[in-house]
């Protein structure tokens, strides 16, 4: 495995692990901003990972495939 694919599942971990904390396991005493934070974190981390495992994958010739 590569580095980006090594960083895009640490991503994927963290965006499932952390900011579910706060904005949805533990809501007392949480305000909106810290769950609206947390879930964009969440959101952003997702796809932060998607993108550098996706980049790290298997590159297909400049064609189409047709």
């Amino acid at each position: 495995m590569n580095t980006k694919k090594l960083l895009g599942l640490l991503c994927w971990l963290l965006a499932f692990a952390i900011p579910f904390r706060p904005s949805i396991l533990n809501t007392d005493g949480v305000g909106n901003t810290l769950g609206l934070v947390s879930f964009v974190a969440m959101l952003a981390l997702v796809f932060i990972g998607y993108w550098l495992v996706d980049s790290a994958g298997s590159k297909a010739s400049e064609g189409h495939g047709h």
